[in-house]
């Protein structure tokens, strides 16, 4: 599977995709905001972050892109607001890398289960690049 792109946006990623999508020519992208992703009552999310955009991602010219706001609190700064992430259906070769990137890195998340994903975690690398790992299992999200 090709390494995909992930952009980071502060707030305004549905005008970003929206805008993309126009350009390019795509069908209208589905967006999935935080306030729809299933909620954790340990962890209530707050409300300025409810309309946000958790996850879009466009189709462009045969690359596929994927989108988000940072979360609020999280630090953002333009210009580093590019992740790589690495897609597969088979996790132990998403553990096999994860663990060679890490090396002399640091880890953002650990891998581990989420409500989209068997195996999620992310990390940057001892170069700087922000890496992503996410089992896909073929389905549309």
């Amino acid at each position: 599977m090709p390494i995909e792109v992930y952009l980071n946006f502060n707030g305004n990623t549905r005008d970003a995709v929206e805008f993309y999508a126009e350009v390019f020519e795509t069908d209208t992208p589905q967006i999935m905001t935080f306030g729809e992703a299933p909620q954790n009552p340990d962890y209530p999310l707050p409300e300025e972050s409810k309309n946000l955009v958790m996850h879009a991602r466009l189709d462009l010219n045969g690359s596929r892109v994927m989108f988000s706001d940072t979360f609020p609190g999280r630090p953002f700064v333009e210009g580093n607001n590019i992740n790589l992430s690495f897609q597969s259906n088979n996790v132990e070769e998403i553990q096999a890398v994860y663990n060679k990137l890490k090396e002399g890195g640091q880890v953002g998340m650990e891998l581990q289960e989420t409500f989209w994903s068997k195996c999620y975690g992310s990390l940057t690398d001892k170069f700087g690049i922000h890496w992503m790992f996410n089992h896909d299992n073929g389905e549309e999200m």
